[in-house]
């Protein structure tokens, strides 16, 4: 079906499609007070086909209203090496300002994609904003990956990836107080193509973020591969960009898309709260 005729037979909320490959807007509904199970398994299904949903005209959630809403989609995951709120490990605390050494969510990735199980969905609230900029990008993987020829398709069916993150987080949060030393950062190999547990469909599982190299090719064909892959999946035909307000929430599904973090709001703050949900094995 059509996203519109889609959107139609939702019952207990309103889903609003943004742009052909993914992302909707979900109104009719307030997370702070909780939704009843029918409402949920919409949002699910809203979750599902449009890869990234964006909830407008929230309060801002306490932390553990937070943590609740993102439990039934799963067990929490914790973040490897970012600062959380206190006594809140499944709280990562987003903050950017004046002083800070990089932005959180900075170029294209696939959130801790590093993990041997990387997670399956990202919930996110910014209460703090700049006046301007802050943007975030999506791009779907299924759309990334379905663009491919058949021969590229199949060669890469058989391929693995490694996936490393001492280069990305070894001092990155020194200037929030994080001290790093002895600690050992994860490191995972998988599949370049993985298949979604819940949909069955294919997207492609590579990003500049995380991803190092391609293991079954030599050093110059893996560079050249990822190069390739990395500069396909910034295609505007595979993306939907997201305009914050003050409290909206975006809910992402880390399993077929990746996401990039606009910073440019230097000198300006920005703020909030994110919560992950734990995910599984990649597998082909």
């Amino acid at each position: 079906m059509a996203q519109t005729e889609r959107a139609n037979d939702y019952r207990l909320i309103d889903v609003r499609p943004l742009e052909p490959a993914l992302g909707a807007e979900i109104r009719g509904i307030d997370l702070g007070n909780g939704i009843a199970d029918d409402a949920f398994a919409e949002v699910h299904r809203a979750f599902l086909e449009h890869q990234v949903i964006f909830f407008r005209e929230q309060s801002e959630l306490a932390p553990e209203t937070q943590i609740a809403f993102a439990r039934r989609f799963g067990d929490l995951h914790v973040h490897p090496a970012a600062p959380h709120l206190d006594g809140r490990p499944e709280v990562f605390v987003i903050h950017t300002h004046r002083e800070s050494k990089v932005a959180n969510g900075g170029g294209w990735h696939t959130d801790v994609s590093c993990d041997t199980e990387p997670p399956a969905a990202t919930m996110l609230q910014i209460h703090t904003l700049p006046e301007t900029g802050g943007d975030t990008l999506f791009a779907s993987m299924y759309a990334a990956y379905d663009a491919l020829s058949d021969p590229m398709k199949q060669m890469l069916q058989g391929l693995t990836a490694q996936h490393e993150s001492e280069h990305v987080y070894r001092g990155r949060y020194s200037d929030r107080g994080v001290d790093d030393a002895g600690r050992v950062y994860p490191s995972a190999t998988h599949p370049v193509v993985r298949t979604h547990p819940e949909t069955g469909r294919k997207a492609l599982y590579v990003n500049a973020g995380f991803t190092t190299r391609i293991n079954e090719l030599t050093s110059a064909e893996s560079k050249n591969l990822l190069g390739f892959l990395f500069r396909h999946i910034e295609s505007p035909f595979f993306q939907v960009r997201f305009r914050w307000s003050a409290n909206d929430i975006a809910l992402w599904d880390n399993r077929c898309l990746q996401h990039h973090a606009l910073w440019d709001y230097w000198p300006h703050e920005r703020k909030g709260h994110r919560v992950t949900i734990k995910g599984d094995r990649p597998y082909l």
